[in-house]
């Protein structure tokens, strides 16, 4: 007789078939349910992500799907028959026994299961453990304990990026607080001791350790609404070259040459409809990258391009000319607390600079300048909106 398993040739149920005889030939780790059972989809227990255990009423292990032997480091088939203590020796933190300590099978008839946690196996491996157990009969014995494994590395990773994502917003907020506070102390303290000019000058470092503060606040909004898919754009007319002067004009102000930005647009261009204060945002990231960390000439083109979706779009490009980003690291330009250079900053305005573009529905890459610097372009889609039809 032969039986079928979805994605696999045939299997002879004899054994006579594929094994010399006398030789014991041994059971699949997670046999294919019986014909009773239905088979929905073709799924099999090997196809899930998570680790699958299970154990019949005997405390018997009848299933040990890959994915759970990939998690403890355990050959699926040599658990099989094994009490479920010997094939799964787990431990709490506090190094007890985690199946004599909970008692499926003799503890509370009322109990149908034990809520995720994380539990030790041998050599210290962390391990996320779920388990459910079976009751044909309402407080009866139980028919089956169900296991389900999950490795700790994802939450590991975010836990490890929450707790930098602390630590940078601690250490970016202790300098400016410190001052505000400092400056206001002595000026309350010691106010008839000042000259005008000097109250202007602590007043006007206050000021910008506020403003300082402001932003550090409105990125971690930010970061929250990307992260939650909940970044609102209020799409409206942008004229994104008149952006792009004013952007040019407050670092001229601020004291850089003129001649060190040069804007070149290929028209006529796209109307195009995104959220100004975002698209301010984006070009005020990318330029102050581009002054802060590159040298040189900043260039800053503006023209139409296609999108991924063919339709009409706007490209804007900006490119320095100094050292550029090396080759190994442009891959992780676009992800939380990567830094260029040494020159200050969170590490956190390029993440929030994608996830501004991608909701707009454009894309943004990274690679190198004519001039060896690096180039930012990132493309926005164009059009009137629907609603507006």
């Amino acid at each position: 007789m032969d039986v079928r398993r979805p994605g696999s040739g045939r299997v002879r149920e004899s054994a006579s078939d594929t094994a010399p005889s006398g030789a014991e030939e041994r059971p699949p780790a997670c046999p294919k349910p019986p014909p009773a059972v239905p088979d929905v989809a073709g799924l099999h227990p090997d196809d899930l992500p998570d680790g699958l255990v299970v154990a019949d009423g005997g405390g018997r292990v009848v299933c040990f799907n890959a994915a759970a032997a990939r998690i403890t480091g355990r050959p699926a088939e040599e658990q099989l028959g094994l009490p479920l203590e010997r094939a799964l020796p787990l431990e709490d933190v506090e190094g007890r026994r985690w199946w004599r300590l909970t008692d499926p099978y003799g503890g509370l008839a009322t109990r149908t299961g034990q809520p995720e946690r994380n539990l030790l196996l041998p050599g210290g491996r962390e391990v996320l453990v779920h388990a459910r157990y079976v009751r044909p009969v309402r407080r009866g014995p139980v028919h089956r304990v169900v296991v389900t494994l999950r490795g700790t590395e994802a939450r590991r990773r975010t836990e490890r990026s929450h707790a930098e994502l602390i630590a940078t917003v601690a250490h970016e907020l202790r300098s400016p607080l410190t001052s505000v506070k400092g400056f206001t102390a002595t000026l309350l303290r010691k106010w008839e001791r000042f000259t005008d000019d000097q109250k202007r000058l602590m007043l006007e470092t206050v000021d910008a350790d506020a403003n300082r503060v402001t932003r550090l606040i409105a990125e971690l909004l930010d970061i929250s609404r990307i992260d939650s898919g909940r970044l609102e754009v209020r799409r409206q007319p942008v004229d994104v070259v008149a952006a792009v002067e004013r952007h040019v004009e407050a670092h001229t102000t601020a004291g850089e040459r003129p001649g060190r930005f040069v804007t070149r647009v290929a028209g006529p261009l796209p109307p195009l409809w995104a959220d100004p204060d975002k698209i301010d945002q984006v070009l005020g990231n990318l330029l102050e990258n581009a002054v802060r960390h590159g040298a040189g000439t900043v260039t800053i083109e503006v023209a139409p391009a296609p999108t991924r979706t063919r339709t009409e779009g706007t490209a804007i490009t900006v490119s320095d000319e100094g050292p550029g980003i090396p080759e190994e690291s442009m891959t992780r330009v676009f992800t939380r607390f990567w830094r260029g250079s040494k020159r200050g900053g969170t590490g956190l305005g390029l993440y929030i600079v994608k996830g501004i573009v991608e909701a707009h529905g454009g894309v943004i890459t990274v690679d190198r300048s004519a001039a060896g610097g690096a180039r930012f372009r990132f493309i926005l889609p164009v059009g009137t909106p629907a609603v507006l039809v």
